[in-house]
C-alpha cells in the first residue's frame, strides 16, 4: 500500500487528527495512538451512538487499524518512552493547545534534534501564532468567528466543516512534506489551523468580501437559496426536491417541461433579488405534487436535481455500496469506507480497534 513502512505517532483527539491518521492507516501506515492516561483515553471511546457490540461508532471510524498506548507525558519515564518512539517515527500529529508540547518537552525542536527527518504536524483551532492563538474553540466557535455560521443562522452548520477541512489540509501537508523529504532527507514542521483551513475553502462564497469589501447577503447567494435553480423546494407531501445547477441547458430542460421557457434567461442569470419571481413560481409549482410524482417527472430530464433524503438513505443507497463507502466487518459492524480509490494499491482498512492500555511498551513494526 502507498504508506507501508511509514510510522505515525498520533497525539490528537476527537476528529481532525484521528481522521487523517486513520486514513494513513487505511493505506498502510503503522499508527500508534497516544492516549491520555486518565482512565478513559481517547474521548470518543465514550461518545455518541454505540453499535450492537457496545463500541462507539465515532471511535470505530477514527481509530481502526491503529495501535494504542496511554501515556502520562508529565511522567519522565513515559515521556522518554514517547521520545524513543519519536526518534524512529516519520510523522507526529498533535492537537494540544499552542504551547503545551513545549511545556511537556515533546515539541518539534526537541524531536527534530534526535530525528531530523520527522514531519511534525500541529493542528489547532487558530494556529500557533496570531491574536486568537490561545483561545479555546471547537468547530462551531471557529465557524462562528470565521463567518460561515452567519450564512446559515439561525440554523446550525450541518457539518463540522472546520474540523474536516483541517483534517484534509493536514493530510495533504504531511504527504507533501514526506515527498519533499525523499529529496532533502529533512522533515518539516506544519502548523494547521482549523480557522485557516476553512477560510481557504471559501472561494465560491467570498466574492462580495474580496471584490466589494462588503459582507455577503445569504439570500442573494447561489449557495444559500438566492438562485432559483440552486434551491430546495417543498412538495405536497412535506418532502423536498433540490434543484442544484443553473447551467443554461438545465434551465431550458426544466422550464420548457413546465411550460415556462420565458423564465430561462432569468434562471440562468446571477443570483439575487431579481430571481424572486422565478423562485415563487417554482415553489408554487413543486407544492402541487408529491415528491414521488416529481421524481417521475424529473427523471427523464437533463437536469441537475435530487430528492432530499435522510443520511440513512444515503448510507443504504446501492451506489454507496458500489463505491465501497460502507464496509462490513466479520462481526457485522458497518464502517465508513476510504474515499481515496487507488487502482494499483487500494487501501485495506483493518477493522481491529486498539484497546485502552496504560503505558503499553509498544515497538514499531519492521519497515
Amino acid at each position: 500500500m502507498k504508506l507501508s513502512g511509514i510510522r505515525v505517532l498520533d497525539l490528537s483527539q476527537f476528529l481532525p487528527g484521528p481522521h487523517l491518521t486513520m486514513t494513513m492507516a487505511d493505506h498502510g501506515a503503522d499508527v500508534i495512538q497516544v492516549e491520555p492516561a486518565n482512565g478513559t483515553g481517547e474521548p470518543t471511546r465514550a461518545m455518541g451512538v454505540r453499535a450492537r457490540d457496545g463500541t462507539s461508532v465515532w471511535f470505530r471510524n477514527i481509530a481502526r487499524g491503529k495501535r494504542a498506548t496511554a501515556l502520562d507525558l508529565k511522567n519522565e519515564a513515559q515521556r522518554d518512552f514517547f521520545l524513543a518512539l519519536a526518534a524512529e517515527a516519520d510523522v507526529i500529529v498533535e492537537a494540544f493547545r499552542p504551547g503545551v508540547v513545549e511545556r511537556l518537552g515533546i515539541d518539534y525542536d526537541t524531536v527534530a534534534a534526535r530525528n531530523p527527518g520527522i514531519v511534525y504536524c500541529s493542528i489547532s483551532a487558530f494556529g500557533q501564532s496570531g491574536p486568537l492563538r490561545d483561545k479555546p474553540a471547537h468547530d462551531l466557535a471557529v465557524q462562528a468567528l470565521l463567518g460561515t455560521v452567519d450564512l446559515v443562522k439561525p440554523a446550525m452548520p450541518n457539518l463540522v466543516a472546520a474540523d474536516m477541512a483541517a483534517s484534509l489540509t493536514a493530510l495533504s501537508a504531511i504527504v507533501m512534506a514526506l515527498f519533499a523529504r525523499t529529496r532533502t532527507g529533512k522533515g518539516d514542521y506544519i502548523d494547521v489551523a482549523m480557522y485557516d483551513a476553512l477560510l481557504a475553502w471559501t472561494p465560491n462564497i467570498s466574492g462580495s468580501v474580496l471584490g466589494k469589501d462588503e459582507p455577503p447577503v445569504p439570500s442573494h447567494m447561489r449557495n444559500y437559496g438566492g438562485q432559483a435553480m440552486n434551491r430546495l423546494y417543498e412538495t405536497s407531501d412535506g418532502r423536498m426536491i433540490a434543484l442544484a445547477g443553473n447551467e443554461r441547458k438545465f434551465c431550458e430542460s426544466l422550464l420548457k417541461a413546465l411550460g415556462r421557457p420565458d423564465f430561462v434567461d432569468l434562471a440562468a442569470s446571477e443570483p439575487g433579488a431579481a430571481q424572486q419571481p422565478l423562485i415563487e413560481f417554482l415553489a408554487a409549482t413543486f407544492r402541487g405534487k408529491s415528491r414521488a410524482q416529481w421524481e417521475a417527472f424529473l427523471a427523464p430530464l437533463d437536469l441537475c436535481w435530487a430528492p432530499v433524503r435522510t443520511l440513512k438513505d444515503g448510507f443504504d443507497d446501492p451506489h454507496t455500496a458500489a463505491r465501497g463507502m460502507v464496509l462490513t466487518d466479520g462481526a457485522g459492524n458497518r464502517h465508513i469506507g476510504p474515499a481515496a480509490k487507488f487502482r494499483n494499491e487500494p487501501g485495506r482498512p483493518d477493522f481491529a480497534l486498539p484497546p485502552y492500555v496504560n503505558f503499553a511498551p509498544l515497538a514499531w513494526k519492521p519497515r
